[in-house]
């Protein structure tokens, strides 16, 4: 699973107090979690299903095959959640005799006909209705609820949105809609037969080996999954699709979108072909299943969920044309999820204290696949990115990475689980060497395949592959909290021609890090490379020198989990950025130099990386610019200004084009209101924000112009920004369209205050109401886990903001409709 919802951290630290313990919250241990007993093991399992879309029901009879895992046992339990339970029965060839139950609502009891031996094999049918929609099951920040099956727009009452039918399994709420074993490191084969209306298509695990249609204008799908992989990953998706057919070795690959998006599926996920080559490629094992499909889902909050051959997307992956000029902001997602299919589906984490087996992987992927395609500094910029997800949430740093103690088996969805395994495969594979690191995944999944492993597994593959101890790293890293703080000083004897570099853990507690890493010596124009390890509260580290080296750079691959205090001088970061020249060197440098704006040198250093090779750093500098210092203003302007005009990546460009707008000069007017009709979203955004600074009625009527036409990415804050500040009604239609139809995101959480404004100068009451009404949608939207940090917010200032205008408009109608809005309608579990 790609967690969506990691964006609301950003969103969450505009408010403050994230992660925080509530005052009075008690902080005790958790309990321990083991692992699961396994008393009987799924075989195979065959569900029928039909959907009653008035009631939001799925009328399920499921066959499900087992054996005793060792032990002869004459009882089974089934998780079978919130289900009406019509009939329990064994079955033998055609015949059925009828099995005594008892049924919590939660889980099915069954007494079996006999003892059965280990590896004995039975069947149990089980004839039921799920009603997802009438279970209340707390959920998490990853998913709202956890009710498995979700009908969206079932009765379509919504003319603007589909009506879809999607599963999420993950972690246990495939026993809402199909009774099973709901644990991770159970393993089953499958197949699924869906009867629906005949103009929707389905969409489920394996290969589709008949389609057949009924007298009563519906169609029956049969899926059929012939290689085991656990529940969790089940899936069934229903909808009015158009369907993209790729291929990778001649196995269909296939991309289900809404039918608007169609011409631009294969820009969306048009890499996978390649992704599955390069996958394959380095785990040594070519893609294991006999197909792979991608499906978008509305009202999914999750990112995405690597279901076995059926990924499931939340809407955010589709994208127009235009959006996908500035970039695929969802091609990361992507790799992500398909990388699950060897590490999470091929291979699964046997409880939920493993998690990070599946989701570091799944998330070292990312920087993998950006190393692959676009580049070593897209690849440490992706890791880079990943770490500083880690860092942003002190509370991480008390986690475990193997996690046996939690409160919810949710809270294991978290950066420790994800950014930081990520980061430390990253150091995994520093430490090793490429050759051995991808040659321990290959040892760690062919060992393991179509089964379930721990932690240890993986460093019993990588310690066979290498011939090296790795007890210190996994205790470290997996069976430990927290990371290393560095502080890090250099003392130069010119005398004796040597310089001592001196590296202190800070970090609190009695924890030391062993950590291998390289320091490289700068001489005279030559790089001289020392390995080391420092694993003592203080390490100091003495080298020779010929002539004082004109850098020391500790950590010379920049792989390091930590955060570093380096004492370096100026001159020695102008230098690292020059000579050693990878992401993380010029970066660190970048960021120092923007410290010292005021002296020269520094200030050349950021005019020289804001025409970096890499968007990434550029598009750093500028962000970095202090263009409240006058003299940053005058040395950076031209350079601002060619970058407006030239630069080739459209969201560098799109930044330039904002800074140039806080010149408030008439002379760049050309550029902005080219930049308006711009393909890109992002440049045109930028453009009408700036051309607003320095022409308003200029603004106002490109605003106009707009007011009909759809609008996505930045330029919807711009539209909004310009038309609040103007009053400019005739944008509201498309502004509230685009809004509503946005995913959770930071960016929507950013269009509050200007969409708010806007809602707030209107005079129609209807307009008016609906406005609010899309706030509080965006409200309700938000997963329970954050509603008591954002509903003060959106409550007592976005929609009392509306309320005061309204008041002292005297609109009493408008303003008893607000103070019922701002009343929530979530209420917590």
């Amino acid at each position: 699973m790609k967690k969506g919802i990691f964006g609301l951290v950003c969103l969450l630290s505009l408010l403050g107090g994230f992660a925080q313990v509530p005052e009075g919250q008690p902080t005790e241990k958790p309990p321990y979690r083991e692992t699961p007993t396994q008393i009987n093991n799924l075989v195979h399992t065959r569900l029928e299903a039909r959907f009653d879309y008035t009631k939001s029901w799925m009328y399920g009879k499921a066959w499900i095959t087992l054996k005793p895992h060792f032990y002869s046992t004459d009882s089974l339990t089934l998780d079978a959640k919130g289900m009406e339970i019509k009939k329990v029965a064994l079955v033998k060839g055609s015949a059925m005799s009828t099995l005594k139950y008892d049924y919590d609502g939660t889980q099915l009891r069954i007494k079996l006909n006999k003892v059965y031996k280990g590896s004995e094999p039975y069947t149990v049918h089980i004839d039921y209705i799920a009603k997802p929609d009438e279970l209340k099951v707390k959920g998490s920040a990853a998913i709202t609820d956890a009710k498995g099956l979700y009908f969206i727009n079932p009765k379509g009452e919504d003319k603007n949105k589909p009506t879809q039918i999607w599963t999420q399994g993950e972690t246990e709420a495939t026993s809402v809609w199909c009774p099973t074993i709901d644990r991770p490191g159970q393993k089953t084969t499958q197949e699924i037969l869906m009867t629906v209306p005949s103009k929707y298509v389905t969409l489920s695990n394996g290969k589709m080996i008949s389609s057949k249609a009924n007298n009563d204008g519906t169609r029956t799908d049969h899926w059929k999954m012939d290689l085991p992989h656990a529940p969790y990953l089940f899936f069934m998706g229903v909808g009015d699709y158009a369907v993209v057919k790729d291929n990778y070795k001649g196995k269909e690959v296939s991309y289900y979108v809404e039918k608007e998006y169609a011409p631009v599926a294969r820009k969306i996920f048009g890499n996978t072909p390649e992704m599955m080559a390069y996958f394959s490629k380095i785990t040594g094992i070519d893609y294991p299943w006999v197909k792979y499909a991608q499906i978008v889902g509305r009202d999914y909050v999750s990112g995405a969920m690597e279901n076995t051959t059926a990924t499931l997307h939340q809407e955010s992956a589709q994208q127009d044309a235009r959006e996908l000029l500035d970039e695929n902001r969802w091609e990361d997602v992507i790799a992500h999820e398909l990388f699950h299919h060897w590490f999470g589906d091929y291979v699964t984490a046997e409880s939920w204290s493993n998690l990070t087996l599946n989701e570091s992987f799944a998330d070292y992927s990312e920087t993998l696949w950006n190393e692959y395609k676009y580049g070593k500094d897209a690849g440490a910029a992706t890791s880079y990115a990943g770490m500083q997800g880690y860092l942003a949430n002190p509370a991480n740093a008390e986690k475990h990475l193997a996690r046996f103690h939690y409160q919810d088996k949710e809270d294991m969805f978290d950066g420790v689980s994800y950014q930081k395994g990520g980061r430390i495969l990253h150091m995994l594979r520093n430490y090793l060497g490429d050759s051995a690191f991808f040659k321990g995944m290959n040892k760690y999944l062919t060992a393991n395949k179509f089964k379930a492993a721990e932690a240890h597994h993986l460093r019993l593959a990588f310690e066979e592959v290498s011939g090296r101890d790795l007890n210190w790293f996994f205790n470290q890293w997996y069976f430990n909290a927290g990371h290393p703080k560095l502080k890090i000083n250099y003392i130069y004897d010119d005398a004796a021609k040597t310089v001592d570099v001196i590296i202190e853990q800070t970090q609190g507690g009695d924890q030391l890090f062993q950590l291998p890493f390289a320091i490289d010596i700068y001489e005279g124009g030559k790089k001289t490379r020392h390995n080391v390890i420092a694993s003592n509260k203080t390490d100091s580290f003495r080298f020779s020198y010929q002539q004082k080296p004109d850098l020391v750079n500790v950590d010379g691959d920049k792989i390091l989990l930590a955060e570093k205090q380096d004492d370096k001088t100026l001159e020695q970061f102008i230098y690292q950025y020059t000579h050693a020249g990878n992401y993380m060197d010029r970066r660190e440098a970048i960021e120092f130099a923007a410290t010292k704006q005021d002296d020269p040198k520094a200030m050349a250093l950021l005019l020289q990386s804001a025409k970096d090779p890499y968007h990434g750093l550029r598009t750093l500098t500028l962000t970095k610019l202090d263009m409240k210092k006058p003299a940053v203003r005058t040395a950076a302007e031209k350079i601002i200004a060619g970058i407006a005009e030239k630069d080739n990546k459209k969201i560098v460009k799109a930044k330039a084009i904002e800074l140039l707008g806080s010149y408030n000069n008439a002379a760049y007017t050309p550029i902005f209101r080219k930049g308006i009709n711009d393909s890109s979203y992002s440049v045109a955004g930028a453009s009408l924000e700036s051309l607003m600074v320095v022409d308003n009625a200029a603004a106002i009527e490109a605003t106009r112009k707009l007011a009909g036409q759809p609008i996505k990415g930045a330029l919807v804050s711009a539209v909004t920004l310009v038309s609040a500040k103007n009053g400019i009604e005739e944008s509201f239609e498309s502004i509230s369209n685009a809004f509503s139809s946005m995913p959770l995101t930071q960016t929507k959480f950013e269009l509050l205050q200007p969409y708010a404004q806007l809602i707030a100068g209107i005079k129609s009451v209807d307009k008016v109401k609906k406005g609010v009404d899309n706030l509080v949608e965006f409200r309700e939207g938000i997963p329970q886990a954050y509603r008591n940090q954002l509903d003060p917010y959106i409550n007592d200032m976005i929609l009392q903001s509306i309320q005061v205008a309204k008041q002292k408009e005297n609109n009493t109608e408008l303003v008893e409709y607000i103070k019922a809005k701002r009343v929530s309608e979530k209420k917590a579990f």
